[in-house]
């Protein structure tokens, strides 16, 4: 802005000091040229003309508004004088006056420093000095040079304004460029700002969801060894209840059949019977055992039942098998379910009424199914005298099992025991079954 403003004022100033000093020379020139004789021939000036010259510029319009006139010739001597000490005196051309003499009009604002202009500088005021070529009418030809000085107060007042006008503009342009580039930079920025925060949002997201499938990945993949040693602790479970329970008993009824009653002809009737009734009994036994353990793997059809049907055969299944009585408790509107949450919904109501009927003899059983925010919830409690959870035998697979199988689905899996009671729960996201 200072740059600028000191270029454009100094082209004001010099633009304003060149055209007032024109017309001013034009002025004079139009007054003192009919005057002045041939000066391309003439080393002075004639008494006639001095006399007319100092009568012009002492008196009438012109005399108030110049206070100073030189002629020179262009060696530097001064032909005609207001100071009439000066007249015949040859000074040093200055640049002004060489460039007068080049036929070029030279117009300056300010205090004079010229050796020759010490009374002028006597005044103490800024001048507007003026250097016209005075030219020969029918050559053209710079025969000698006008100086004079002028009282420029008007002047000096214009161009003070003028350097004002030019500074406020100035200012003012760079102030509005300042503004609109700082509008344009607040802009930019506040965008910067707001796509940065999307940004760490973003990766904050980003983030959080990487950490969310490393956690869900080292659970699926501990889930996976767990549901390993799981079906091996399983078939080993089921292979040791049918090799004490059925096979024993249908490798009892095939050493008796061998018995010396059965091949013995003379072997009493009676006795005979009894031996076969004693072998029918343990095959009968062990095909009790066989049904019971099926019955356990098997589950009944529930892909095409609704929830509340999937928990009545639970506890229907249960009653029948212990006798025990348990209350059932529903609340809400059926949904819609997926049927691994299905069946994982009745292996945990098969699973927590069993432990309670054979840890708390079935006492004050009940299940209750409900909804809270958007999850479905199962709780099966009994009334009996609790267990300490880190305490279950080791190789146990009721709960784990259970845990597994809910977990698996994104569900959870809660045990809260007392001297009063255990209340095992189990919860599913809804919107997540649905999407599944």
């Amino acid at each position: 802005m200072l740059l600028v403003g000191a270029f454009v004022t100094s082209l004001i100033e010099a633009a304003v000091t060149r055209n007032s000093g024109a017309a001013t020379a034009l002025y004079v020139d139009s007054v003192i040229a009919p005057i002045l004789p041939d000066l391309k021939t003439a080393e002075t000036l004639d008494d006639v003309t001095t006399r007319v010259l100092d009568e012009t510029f002492g008196q009438g319009a012109l005399g108030g508004r110049v206070i100073s006139f030189h002629l020179w010739r262009a060696d530097g001597t001064v032909l005609y004088s207001t100071h009439k000490d000066m007249v015949g005196h040859r000074y040093p051309p200055n640049e002004d006056l060489k460039t007068a003499f080049a036929g070029q009009m030279v117009a300056g604002f300010g205090y004079p420093d010229d050796p020759e202009s010490s009374a002028e500088r006597a005044l103490g005021k800024p001048l507007l000095e003026i250097y016209n070529p005075v030219l020969q009418p029918w050559s053209g030809e710079v025969v000698a040079v006008s100086e004079f000085y002028e009282v420029a107060e008007d002047f000096h007042s214009s161009l003070t304004q003028a350097r004002l006008k030019s500074w406020l503009a100035v200012a003012g342009v760079t102030l509005l460029f300042f503004l609109l580039l700082s509008a344009i930079v607040f802009r930019g920025s506040r965008t910067i700002a707001t796509q940065q925060k999307a940004l760490t949002e973003r990766v904050t997201e980003l983030s959080g969801l990487l950490s969310q499938n490393r956690a869900l990945h080292l659970r699926a993949q501990r889930a996976s060894q767990r549901a390993t040693a799981l079906n091996e602790s399983y078939l080993r479970r089921l292979g040791a209840d049918l090799h004490d329970g059925p096979a024993q008993l249908v490798a009892y009824a095939a050493l008796r059949v061998d018995s010396e009653l059965l091949v013995d002809p003379g072997a009493a009737r009676d006795a005979r019977e009894k031996e076969v009734a004693a072998i029918k009994e343990r095959l009968q036994e062990a095909m009790d055992e066989i049904r019971s353990i099926c019955t356990g793997l098997v589950l009944p059809d529930i892909e095409t039942a609704d929830m509340p049907d999937v928990l009545r055969r639970a506890v229907a299944a249960h009653s029948q098998r212990t006798g025990a009585s348990v209350e059932l408790s529903m609340d809400g509107p059926s949904r819609r379910l997926s049927p691994s949450a299905k069946i994982s919904i009745y292996r945990f109501v098969q699973e927590a009424l069993n432990n309670g009927f054979r840890h708390a003899g079935g006492l004050g059983q009940k299940v209750r199914q409900g909804f809270v925010d958007g999850n479905i919830v199962i709780e099966v409690s009994d009334r009996g005298q609790g267990f300490e959870p880190s305490a279950t035998r080791p190789g146990g697979l009721g709960l784990a099992g259970l845990r597994e199988r809910i977990e698996s689905l994104g569900g959870t899996f809660n045990i809260t025991t007392s001297s009063e009671g255990t209340i095992l729960s189990m919860s599913l996201n809804l919107n997540e079954m649905e999407h599944a």
